[in-house]
């Protein structure tokens, strides 16, 4: 059985795709299975996959039974794990190398069933593979820890760059939100009393301001926020109130690396 089981949904993904699988199979740490949701895409994503698979049998797609978004996706992909480790990468974010070596690594040492690393950003029009990325100083830095009150604040994890230790923590899903569903999950486990630990080396690349993103309108974030503190997590007005705040404030600054 594979010591990680790499998550990826897929919806009309066939222009980044194949830079995102390759920067899997790329990583210096092989032992690895690539579980992919098709999510009802209309393009040449799912001939993609199927190339893929044929010419290496670590990369399994499948399709979902419908179209139901993000959370349904991964939720159908980490159903399906034989890993230790569960990561996340989305089909249009790419992996360096050693991202998986590196984690690993730190996990071990630190001893933290959730761990995230620093990323690059980059354009949406970036053409480059993992394996041939110059640094571009535009690092969005992980904290060192972050526990849930820290997290009500801000969601400090970049979603391509998490992993969690289904041994310590179980088999955990993504809660069905369409929007906010990592946030809403990294919040469920540190709820329970498990922190977050954070290494500081930028090992992915994450496409800022794509067309299309789920992440690309800032603003519309807000709404989803405020349900995710209200609805999901039962916090109080005044304390939901500081939290949006906090994560306003964090959100433009982030914006600007």
């Amino acid at each position: 059985m594979p010591l990680v089981s790499v998550v990826m949904p897929v919806h009309n993904s066939a222009d980044t795709l194949g830079a995102s699988i390759r920067s899997v199979l790329a990583q210096t740490h092989t032992d690895v299975e690539l579980l992919i949701t098709d999510d009802g895409s209309t393009d040449d994503s799912m001939d993609l996959l199927m190339e893929f698979a044929r010419q290496d049998d670590r990369v399994s797609p499948r399709s979902a039974p419908e179209q139901g978004g993000a959370a349904k996706a991964r939720n159908l992909a980490i159903a399906r794990a034989d890993g230790d480790y569960v990561a996340f990468l989305d089909s249009d974010d790419l992996w360096l190398p050693t991202k998986l070596e590196r984690q690993l690594d730190f996990a071990a040492t630190a001893g933290a069933p959730l761990t995230f690393t620093s990323y690059y950003k980059v354009d949406a029009d970036f053409d480059g593979d993992g394996t041939d990325f110059t640094p571009n100083g535009r690092v969005v830095q992980a904290r060192e820890h972050v526990d849930y009150r820290a997290m009500l604040t801000q969601d400090w994890i970049g979603a391509l760059t998490a992993m969690y230790d289904r041994n310590a923590l179980g088999t955990r899903l993504m809660p069905e939100m369409r929007k906010r569903q990592d946030y809403a999950l990294w919040l469920s486990i540190m709820r329970d009393g498990t922190p977050a630990r954070g290494l500081a080396e930028p090992l992915a690349l994450y496409r800022a301001h794509r067309a299309g993103s789920l992440s690309s309108n800032k603003l519309s974030l807000i709404q989803y926020n405020w349900a995710l503190y209200r609805d999901h997590e039962h916090l109080s007005l005044p304390r939901s109130t500081r939290a949006l705040a906090g994560a306003a404030w964090h959100s433009v600054r982030k914006s600007r690396i």
